[in-house]
């Protein structure tokens, strides 16, 4: 009798550890769906739901290497060999077309040997197609992974792709992608209009929290082009990503947009270290962490390091580097300090939904034009008035005004910028 109950307790046993252990099976897979589905691309819908925006039509792409698919196929193959359509032109913004080019270096015209599709530069004299690239074109498509700084210039070209398309009467597609340093912080003074140039060329914020669809639709609804013109606009959505994403979190391969923009961790750092490119400290550039290190031959940069981390940035770790410059082909030709060794600062960024980029950049050039009055020196007069995009913000740091009363300041202007940008937003 004991040894028919034992059993029967054995299989009862068994029985409850198999419901409970196919119960934690289930939530768990259930939460997984919830939680991480897969972020399909502008690229990817296109492809799947709305090829007939391009089918029978004369296509131009604007890419780089950035604009593949999901499955990291190349958009310029995945067009050429869709359906009824014929790719016809192709434009490589700054850095070329393979991104390989260092910026600010001009690029020649070239032929793709794959396709056998005239490759147009839209960077050095010509930042904007003119009718001769655009007369076999019935559509131009956008496809490049943009970085969430104003200064990075891959959404002027965008701008003016747009103005262009609108004067020759062809209509402009923009493949969304995402924000890779989230969708809901912003940063930054906006834009002041006397400062337009390519590396600021409509009034937003210096981190704007958009995508690269989100902003071409404030362009052209706001008549932000030239002459207030508009452009007959698509923009083909992503589906599964949320704001508050940020790159490392969404299972996608970075593929770095630029030669000096090797992770996502680096494009949460360049809204406010990229303000480095305004005055005599290295941003890094001719190593291989850019904008992840910085320093200068002559900064203390121990005494730097206590003070930043007495003003409590959130977000950040600070660590004492020592770094030498050095040509680096298609990324960095005779970058700041050359040969010399560098006093600096390693950055890493520990809580990327709380670190606020620009502000820090803030308190970084402040405290270092605090400590060496003699050795900073703004690279020229205009230089920071186009990277911050105003001319009180360099101006209160000459003045020694303190940071946090700095990023204060742009405050109503930013309140301005989101009312703005709410009516644009695409996504949750």
């Amino acid at each position: 009798m004991m040894k028919s109950v034992n059993k029967l307790t054995i299989k009862v046993m068994l029985l409850f550890s198999a419901v409970l252990i196919l119960n934690l099976i289930c939530n768990c897979g259930s939460a997984d769906i919830k939680t991480s589905a897969k972020v399909s691309l502008g690229i990817d819908i296109l492809l799947d739901e709305h090829l007939d925006l391009i089918q029978g039509k004369r296509v131009g792409i604007i890419t780089n290497q950035t604009g593949v698919n999901s499955d990291g196929k190349h958009i310029i193959d995945l067009v050429f060999e869709a359906p009824e359509v014929e790719l016809t032109a192709l434009y490589g913004p700054e850095h070329g077309l393979r991104g390989d080019v260092e910026g600010g270096l001009t690029i020649s015209h070239l032929v793709d040997p794959k396709t056998g599709v005239p490759i147009y530069s839209i960077y050095g004299k010509t930042k904007k197609p003119t009718p001769d690239m655009l007369q076999n074109v019935d559509v131009l498509i956008f496809d490049i992974q943009d970085v969430g700084a104003r200064f990075y210039t891959y959404i002027s070209t965008m701008s003016l792709c747009m103005e262009a398309a609108a004067e020759n009467q062809i209509s402009f597609i923009v493949l969304d992608r995402p924000n890779p340093i989230t969708g809901t912080l912003l940063e930054g003074p906006v834009l002041a209009p006397e400062y337009q140039s390519f590396v600021g060329i409509h009034p937003i914020a210096l981190r704007h929290g958009m995508t690269v669809g989100e902003l071409a639709l404030m362009f052209n609804k706001e008549r932000w082009l030239a002459n207030g013109i508009q452009v007959e606009l698509h923009i083909v959505k992503m589906k599964n990503w949320r704001r508050d994403s940020w790159y490392g979190e969404l299972g996608l391969e970075w593929i770095k947009p630029s030669p000096n923009m090797p992770s996502a961790t680096t494009a949460l750092l360049y809204p406010g270290m990229g303000l480095l490119e305004s005055c005599n400290v290295s941003e890094g550039r001719g190593t291989a962490a850019p904008f992840i290190q910085i320093g200068a031959p002559w900064l203390d940069h121990v005494r730097l390091k206590q003070l930043l981390d007495n003003a409590g940035v959130a977000g950040i770790q600070i660590d004492t580097v020592r770094f030498v410059p050095v040509d680096m082909p298609g990324a960095a030709m005779n970058p700041k300090f050359k040969g010399e060794t560098c006093l600096g600062l390693k950055l890493t960024v520990t809580e990327p939904h709380q670190f606020q980029s620009v502000a820090f950049g803030i308190h970084l050039i402040s405290t270092i034009k605090q400590l060496h009055p003699e050795h900073f020196k703004w690279r020229s007069p205009r230089s920071p008035l186009i990277m911050f995009g105003n001319d009180y913000t360099p101006a209160a740091i000459d003045a020694g005004e303190p940071p946090d009363s700095i990023v204060r300041s742009w405050q109503p202007e930013l309140n301005q910028f989101e009312k703005i940008r709410a009516g644009y937003l695409l996504y949750e």
